[in-house]
């Protein structure tokens, strides 16, 4: 399989090392998906250079270690109670999978994964900026705060308002939860991690056309001010910047840490749709958003496997590869 893996992995093409920055998710649901070894030969034969994973996993960690992949580790929703009420848990937290892997390139740490008081991870809330800050403490004590930036992951359900996108705002009910994380974020000087999909958008809205849902409608379709949006994804960011605006956090960058598209269990969910709109975000995000022109975007594609082992369907089949290592379609990194 190794040799296999490495043969077919060379339809995807190389990318230069001063490409704008796309890396892609390391979901690990599945079986018989591909060694620690081949991922990381997978990652260096198609120049993918950041990575970003959802918890720490000693075996992986050790094999990133010299590799010069930059990682976005995450801290897994149900650690957030031990790492908020206590310093010296976080301060365990990061020694144990941070601080004793030296020779990894650790980019962000992520405390918690799509964290809302509206939503259904609504009971982790209250410990979301206490573990954050505790972990910020840990990473400075440890002498790693130029190089590693502390932040959290959200879904769209943040912001309100999103059409058109300057309208965009933090949704009114959940101030008091959000505005003091945007704060966490200003005074760090670290970025807002949204997990950015517009599949769902355009799955969930007759009115959103595949084109302009896919980077390739032929002309402006919503007008904006003194802004045009060719399509949805700059459209759902720039609703983000706004908000951010609102709040005086306009000093905050956007990194997308979940994109993608599915290749099947829904509507449009195609091969060929995946392709499209994966290859086009990898170009389209070097030249920024309307509201941020020519300031390339750090994105990550979402999921670098299909993970067999989720909920039978959609949740199954977001991978660039098949769960046995053989990618599904060409992609341009270039």
């Amino acid at each position: 399989m190794v040799i296999t893996v490495l043969v077919l992995g060379l339809l995807f093409s190389s990318l230069d090392t001063t490409a704008a920055g796309v890396g892609t998710c390391y979901g690990m649901q599945g079986n018989n998906l591909p060694s620690f070894q081949q991922v990381i030969a997978q990652y260096h034969q198609n120049n993918i250079q950041r990575m970003r994973i959802y918890y720490p996993v000693p075996g992986l960690l050790r094999a990133l270690g010299g590799s010069n992949i930059e990682l976005m580790l995450g801290i897994p929703n149900d650690s957030l109670q031990s790492i908020a009420s206590s310093q010296a848990n976080a301060n365990s937290w990061v020694q144990n999978n941070v601080k004793n892997y030296p020779n990894v390139k650790f980019r962000y740490i992520v405390v918690g994964n799509e964290i809302r008081p509206n939503n259904g991870a609504s009971r982790y809330a209250q410990f979301l900026l206490p573990a954050m800050q505790n972990i910020q403490n840990a990473i400075k004590q440890f002498g790693l705060g130029n190089q590693i930036k502390v932040s959290s992951s959200f879904d769209l359900g943040i912001v309100v308002n999103t059409f058109p996108p300057s309208n965009g705002q933090f949704n009114p009910g959940i101030r008091s939860f959000i505005d003091p994380i945007i704060r966490f974020l200003v005074n760090n000087r670290a970025p807002l991690l949204m997990n950015v999909y517009p599949y769902f958008s355009y799955a969930s809205n007759p009115q959103i056309s595949l084109p302009y849902a896919t980077f390739t409608s032929p002309g402006i379709t919503v007008h904006d001010g003194q802004n045009g949006y060719q399509n949805l994804f700059d459209a759902l960011v720039d609703s983000v910047y706004a908000a951010l605006e609102k709040v005086g956090a306009g000093s905050v960058e956007i990194v997308v840490s979940e994109t993608g598209w599915p290749t099947a269990g829904g509507k449009s969910t195609t091969i060929d749709n995946a392709r499209t709109y994966n290859n086009n975000l990898i170009q389209h995000v070097k030249r920024g958003t309307p509201r941020r022109p020519g300031k390339s975007l750090e994105t990550y594609i979402f999921d670098m496997y299909d993970e067999n082992l989720k909920s039978p369907g959609l949740e199954q089949n977001w991978g660039l590869f098949r769960n046995n290592g053989i990618p599904k379609y060409p992609v341009n990194f270039n």
